[in-house]
């Protein structure tokens, strides 16, 4: 079941990736209004009480999986220039029904992205959120 979930995290983060990869950047250009730091903090916070892992890229752009052994949980870095965004994503099994997870992103210390997830009758809990794309 976990590599199901492990499984299941990086095809979403993925999906989601590509998806927003072919977004229209024109609401940030020539406007001031992109974020250009590439300072990357992922956060997950909760009440979930399950098996946890989470998906996420590092800093050279390559998606990396980690259980998640407490919350709350962060990961912070500088991305490489070769890392074209940041995402996150989690899932778990054996938590409660209604129980909850929060993630959010932050780029250069402005919050980009935020979600939050509860968990399904069985205790099963899939956090995916929105890729960031970093500015060109």
């Amino acid at each position: 079941m976990k590599s199901i979930l492990k499984t299941l995290a990086i095809v979403l983060t993925l999906a989601f990736t590509a998806v927003s990869c072919s977004s229209d950047n024109d609401d940030n250009d020539n406007n001031g209004g992109s974020n250009n730091s590439r300072d990357v903090r992922y956060e997950i916070t909760g009440n979930y009480t399950g098996t946890l892992s989470a998906t996420y890229f590092e800093k050279g752009g390559n998606a990396l999986n980690e259980d998640v052994t407490k919350l709350p949980w962060t990961k912070e870095f500088t991305a490489e220039a070769k890392s074209m965004g940041a995402s996150l994503s989690a899932s778990g099994y054996g938590g409660a029904a209604g129980q909850t997870l929060t993630g959010k992103i932050y780029i250069g210390g402005k919050l980009e992205n935020e979600l939050t997830a509860t968990a399904n009758s069985e205790g099963i809990i899939v956090l995916p959120l929105t890729p960031y794309v970093f500015p060109l």
